[in-house]
């Protein structure tokens, strides 16, 4: 078995990271010269342009501050959609999948940017939520060399790369998190969030693994599921998530819901995901209807952790799906619905229509 990390189960059975590390860093598009981009090249109206470096390599050499770009010809600024994949922070491969990301939604007129975060073996958080953040500075401040728009933001990724993408929407202009890395000076904020499976508070995952960890800890060689010392978890925070619950607090989006206006939210995960249990979604769902915030939940009762495609594609995974919606404090019961792409579609149209200016 693999996981969509491009780490082999058998690597982290073995405990083996650094070199499923290698491995993971192998399967992304390599860089080239020293962070310079690889030359832009048309696919099918798309301008292709990949190995951006938002800031300089940390450690030298390594892939965290590097972003891909697909961008649909078009005579106006087009909207952006920001796509970190997840690989329990245990990898600087955030760029991958973004091309298939980029498939389903440039064709709709939305530029996609597969971003790469630093790995928990590169740097501890809040290094992540810094590196995000960077990226979209970049983004925004170089908006006019690829012809996108800076005020039509949105953010999507799935398991940590959900976790990424959570926090970057709940923390958008917080001066005190907006790190060093990349330039500073245009807004960190993003106008929609789409999560896939996320993990949002480290310490109440455990009391909701629906088989009492046993796939989790057979995947990554530990005893104590995510209160484990070797947990992706805590390796991200540098501490055992149960002895330093205040990093757990700071890392935790639902933290900062209410303290100020949160962007609508596309929430997807399986109720049977053996990694980062359901009840992680339903907080962070329950969390934005209690501050009066936008937000959407699809359930699926038969689907485990992902692949974020198949709960877009396969009737299998989407077998008794159920969407609740959440809004001014108003929320609706839950409803039978198939997601598709042109759910996430119509989502991001929505949220991302032209601002008046």
């Amino acid at each position: 078995m693999q996981l969509r990390t491009g780490i082999h189960l058998s690597q982290l059975r073995s405990g083996r990271i650094p070199r499923a590390l290698a491995a993971a860093a192998a399967a992304v598009v390599l860089i080239t010269a020293a962070g310079a981009a690889a030359p832009a090249r048309a696919q099918n109206d798309v301008e292709v342009t990949k190995d951006l470096a938002y800031a300089p390599a940390q450690p030298p050499g390594t892939q965290g501050h590097l972003l891909d770009l697909y961008v649909p010809r078009s005579t106006r600024p087009v909207p952006l959609v920001i796509f970190s994949s997840g690989s329990g922070w245990l990898a600087d491969s955030g760029r991958r999948g973004a091309d298939r990301v980029a498939a389903q939604l440039n064709p709709r007129g939305f530029a996609v940017a597969g971003v790469a975060i630093r790995s928990s073996g590169q740097a501890q958080f809040p290094a992540q939520l810094y590196d995000i953040k960077g990226a979209i500075r970049w983004l925004r401040a170089n908006a006019k060399t690829y012809n996108l728009d800076p005020h039509r933001v949105a953010i999507m990724g799935d398991s940590s790369g959900g976790w990424t993408t959570a926090m970057a929407a709940v923390t958008g202009d917080r001066p005190e998190l907006e790190g060093d890395v990349g330039p500073r000076g245009p807004s960190s904020a993003v106008q929609a969030a789409v999560p896939f499976y996320p993990p949002t508070d480290f310490l109440q995952m455990d009391a909701h693994m629906p088989d009492d960890c046993r796939v989790f800890n057979s995947a990554f060689g530990l005893t104590d599921c995510h209160s484990d010392a070797r947990s992706p978890e805590s390796l991200l925070l540098g501490c055992t998530i149960t002895a330093c619950p205040g990093k757990v607090v700071a890392a935790n989006p639902l933290t900062y819901i209410g303290e100020r206006h949160t962007p609508p939210f596309l929430i997807f995960h399986g109720e049977q995901d053996p990694f980062v249990p359901y009840h992680q979604s339903r907080l962070l769902y329950d969390a934005l209807a209690s501050a009066g915030e936008e937000a959407r939940l699809i359930s699926f009762p038969r689907a485990g952790h992902g692949p974020l495609e198949d709960m877009l594609t396969d009737d299998e995974t989407r077998q008794g799906a159920y969407e609740e919606t959440t809004r001014n404090g108003h929320s609706t019961p839950a409803r039978p619905v198939t997601p598709t792409w042109p759910t996430v579609v119509s989502f991001l149209e929505q949220r991302l229509r032209p601002v008046s200016r």
